[in-house]
Parts: structure tokens; C-alpha cells; sequence
């Protein structure tokens, strides 16, 4: 390994070196301020040496990865979504008895398997960054040791996540043994010579099993509202997020490599599950009482309508893909932020009936967690109605007319429950009239108690999590008003895949 090599990867040892700095750190004293402090600074450290990359790329780091401009901006926004998920974690976890400082540790391992995934070349290097994102997030889900449903579920997901982990270790085998080469580029040379595909079809819908339990599509969705609800609020945006956007990367560039026609049959299958998953993810959520769990639905149907765009199989295709991923982590870690800054050391603001009234108590909040369901809604003055219109726009321009009325539809679905739950925030409440309960009951058929009178109760949010809900109510507006700068350089970015 050369000086150029250690450049381009500068961000990933950097997320490395802080990881161990932060063990050593812990074996000499708790301190989870100094702990925090550490993680975040290794973040932003790692963000600041994308530039540096960036003087180097396009670098092959031969066999397994690639540093070029498409890793590199996959890599600066899965760092900035895990430095928003580390100052939201801080002030949730300073609330709780639990052991606080190792959980940077699993955030920073989790982060540096998607890095890992994002610049993967190679199905070494992917799955050895799945399995560092997915050993870690096995771990964040049930780190609540206190509470009985993340013990649960951790458990649940560890399961589901090993047994797609071996389909697609399985499937990686078929296709060696048909192409003899691990790597995307060689292997889709080999694969679009041969009139047959032989192992290697199987293989591939091995793998895709795999991918499809990672994203959450139907019918691999059912583990998604058991994690959500069960999981820390700061866990569950990351996994959100990080770690769905890792995989989508990695699943751009894996697919790049083939000429459209000879992709056909696995498009084909991805076709089917992104109608199922736009329809299942928009209808399920309908009478969700739990809003985790009605984000969990709702990010089913969002990767649905990612997967409209990468049918395109175009470069503006990719780049819908790309922008519809920064509006979806935009949006979804300001949702799952005003849901961690709600909850308190005892309870977690996940229940529709904890957002009544919110709007007449935390007006700041619940303007900005309305914004962040238009912007999933796809409203206009959103950077949710630009990426829909992008992915939209991708799905007509290659002739997907069934994918793109089962993403109208499923959006005309979608509006109701996010309105649902902005409807909720706007009434009225009085949290102390026990009476108002059995009027909420009837209202709400779901609901059969009165909100957390310390959710609705006015107070100070931390300067951490005010810090991080600033500039995602900035980037939300903002990239809906003004999109095009960042359109420009997404489209700079993405240009090296094809």
C-alpha cells in the first residue's frame, strides 16, 4: 500500500483510528462527554479529508475498492448522517442509567462498514463491510439492555440478518463458480459473453434476497417495524439511513457494471418488489398508531420509489437515485430527531397520542417534524417534491408506466397518514383533564390514553440536538427552494459510474 492508497482511504482510517482511540480511552476512564466529544471530532475529521480523496481520485485500491467521486459523496453523506445520529444520541443517552460510552464505539464500526460498502469493488470487501455494519447495528438495536422489547428484538434481528447474510454468501459462491472472478468489473464481462447464465442467475437471486432483507423491500420488510419500534430513537435513524443508503450505494454500483439487456431478468424481479413495496409500505402504515413504526412502514415505500429511478438504468437515472437518498436521509433524520428530543429518561415519544397538541406547546418542534412529512409526502417547497419529481421524471424517460401509477398511488396513500399525524399535532389538549382521554379514544380508535404530560411540557432542547434539527430544517427548505447546486454535483459525482 502506497501514500496514494492510504489518501483515498483516509476517511475510513480515520473512522477506524477513532473507533480504537475511543477504546483506549474507555480502559483509562468513563467519561461520556470526552467520549462524545472524540467520536464526533473523528466524524468531522474524516469529513474533512474528503477533499484530500478527492485530489487523488479517481483511485483504484486494487482488488476491493474504489476511491472515486461517486464513493466519495456516499461517504461524506453517510458521515454527516452519522454525525447528526452521534449529537442526537448524546443528550437521549445522558437520560438513561445505561452504560453510554461504548456505544460510539458500535456507531463509528457501523459507519465505517458503510463507508467500507460504499467504494466496495469487489464481494470481498462487500461483505466485509456488511458484516461490520451489520454486527454492529445487531448490537445498537438491543443496546437498552433495561428494556425487554430491544433485548427482543435484537435478538430478532440478529437472527433475520444472519440468515440473509448466508443466502447471500451462497448466492456469491454460484457466481463465482460460474464467472471465476470476484470482482463486479470482470465478473459483468464475463457474464455479458456467455449466451447462459447458469449458476450464476440463481446466485445473483440468491444475493438479491440479501439485498432485499438490508432495504427492507417487500416481502423481506417484516423485521423493519419491530426494529424501528424497538431500538433507540438515535439507532433507529441510523439504521434509517446509514445503513439503507450504504447498501442502495453499493447496489448502484454492482448493477452498473452490466449492459441494461443483459440485467434484464434481475430488473425485472426488482420491478415487482418496488410496486409491492410502494403499495404494502403506504397501505400497512394507514392505521398505525405507533410513529416509529408508521415511519418504519413509510421508509418500505420510500425504497420502493428509489427503486423506480435505478430502473431507469440511466445516468439520470442515478442521479434521481442519489438525490432521492440525501431528501429521504434529510427528512428522516429530522422526523427521528424531533422523536429523540420529545422522549425523556422513562419513555419515548413514539405514540401518535404523545403529538397531540404539540403544535400549542412545541411549536418549533412540530413545525419542523410538519416539515419533515411534507418532505416524505412530497409537498411542494420540500426537498422531498424535487427528489420525487427527479425519480418520477427517471421512471417516464425509460417507459416505466406500472412503476411510476404504483408511485403515484402509493404517494395519494401516503398523504393521508403523514397529514394524519400533523392533524394530531394541531389539536388541542389538555394533558391533565383525564376525561380528554376517552375524547381521544373515540377520535382514535388506536388510542386509549392521554399524552405524556413531560413530552408536551415546554422546555429547553440541547444545544446538540437544536445544533443538528438547525441545519436539517435549513437543508430542508433550502434544497427545496434551491436544488439545482446540489443536483449539479450530485450529477459531477455520479458521471464515473457508466
Amino acid at each position: 500500500m502506497n501514500t496514494t492508497d492510504l489518501i483515498a482511504l483516509s476517511p475510513l482510517l480515520i473512522v477506524g483510528l477513532s473507533a480504537v482511540a475511543i477504546l483506549l480511552l474507555i480502559s483509562l476512564r468513563r467519561n461520556h462527554r470526552a467520549v462524545a466529544t472524540l467520536a464526533l471530532g473523528g466524524l468531522a475529521l474524516a469529513m474533512a479529508s474528503i477533499p484530500q480523496a478527492a485530489a487523488v481520485a479517481p483511485h483504484h485500491i486494487a482488488p476491493l475498492m474504489m476511491a472515486d467521486g461517486y464513493a466519495l459523496f456516499y461517504s461524506a453523506l453517510l458521515l454527516a448522517a452519522s454525525f447528526v445520529v452521534g449529537l442526537l444520541s448524546f443528550d437521549y443517552l445522558e437520560q438513561r442509567g445505561e452504560q453510554r460510552e461504548e456505544y460510539y464505539v458500535l456507531l463509528l464500526l457501523a459507519t465505517l462498514g458503510g463507508l467500507v460498502l460504499v467504494g466496495a469493488n469487489h464481494f470481498v470487501s462487500l461483505f466485509l463491510g456488511l458484516e461490520i455494519l451489520s454486527v454492529a447495528i445487531y448490537v445498537m438495536v438491543a443496546y437498552a439492555r433495561s428494556s425487554p422489547l430491544a433485548a427482543e428484538t435484537g435478538i430478532k434481528y440478529l437472527i433475520l440478518a444472519g440468515t440473509s447474510s448466508a443466502f447471500m454468501v451462497f448466492g456469491m459462491a454460484l457466481v463465482y463458480a460460474q464467472t471465476g472472478t470476484l470482482e463486479f468489473g470482470p465478473m459483468a464481462a464475463q457474464l455479458m459473453q456467455m449466451e447462459d447464465f447458469g449458476l450464476a442467475l440463481p446466485g445473483m437471486a440468491m444475493m438479491l434476497v440479501g439485498v432485499g432483507f438490508k432495504l427492507a423491500v417487500v416481502p423481506f420488510h417484516m423485521w423493519t417495524p419491530e426494529v424501528y419500534q424497538g431500538a433507540p430513537v438515535p439507532v433507529t435513524a441510523f439504521v434509517a439511513t446509514v445503513s439503507k443508503g450504504a447498501m442502495f450505494a453499493l447496489l448502484l454500483r454492482f448493477f452498473a457494471a452490466f449492459e441494461a439487456d443483459e440485467a434484464q431478468p434481475i430488473m425485472n424481479i426488482l420491478g415487482l418488489l418496488a410496486i409491492a413495496s410502494m403499495l404494502a409500505g403506504n397501505l400497512l402504515a394507514l392505521l398505525e398508531d405507533n410513529v416509529k413504526r408508521l415511519l418504519a412502514y413509510s421508509s418500505i415505500a420510500h425504497l420502493g420509489y428509489v427503486l423506480v429511478a435505478f430502473l431507469a438504468e440511466s445516468s439520470f437515472g442515478d442521479e434521481a437515485v442519489t438525490f432521492y437518498l440525501v431528501a429521504y436521509f434529510i427528512s428522516t433524520l429530522a422526523a427521528f430527531g424531533v422523536i429523540s428530543v420529545l422522549s425523556d429518561g422513562k419513555s419515548e415519544a413514539d405514540r401518535m397520542e404523545d403529538f397531540r397538541g404539540l403544535y400549542w406547546r412545541r411549536p418549533m418542534l412540530a413545525t419542523l417534524m410538519t416539515a419533515a412529512l411534507l418532505s416524505l409526502a412530497g409537498i411542494p417547497l420540500t426537498t422531498g417534491f424535487v427528489a420525487k419529481f427527479a425519480v418520477v421524471a427517471a421512471g417516464v424517460k425509460a417507459a416505466l408506466w406500472v412503476p411510476v401509477f404504483a408511485l403515484a398511488l402509493g404517494s395519494a396513500i401516503g398523504l393521508y397518514y403523514y397529514l394524519r399525524l400533523v392533524v394530531v399535532m394541531l389539536s388541542p389538549v389538555n394533558p391533565t383533564d383525564d376525561s380528554n382521554s376517552e375524547a381521544t379514544a373515540t377520535d382514535d380508535a388506536m388510542s386509549t390514553r392521554a399524552p405524556n404530560p413531560a413530552i408536551l411540557r415546554p422546555k429547553k432542547v440541547p444545544i446538540g440536538p437544536a445544533f443538528a434539527l438547525s441545519i436539517l430544517a435549513i437543508f430542508l427548505l433550502g434544497l427545496g427552494v434551491l436544488p439545482t447546486p446540489l443536483m449539479d454535483f450530485i450529477k459531477s459525482s455520479v458521471s464515473e459510474l457508466r
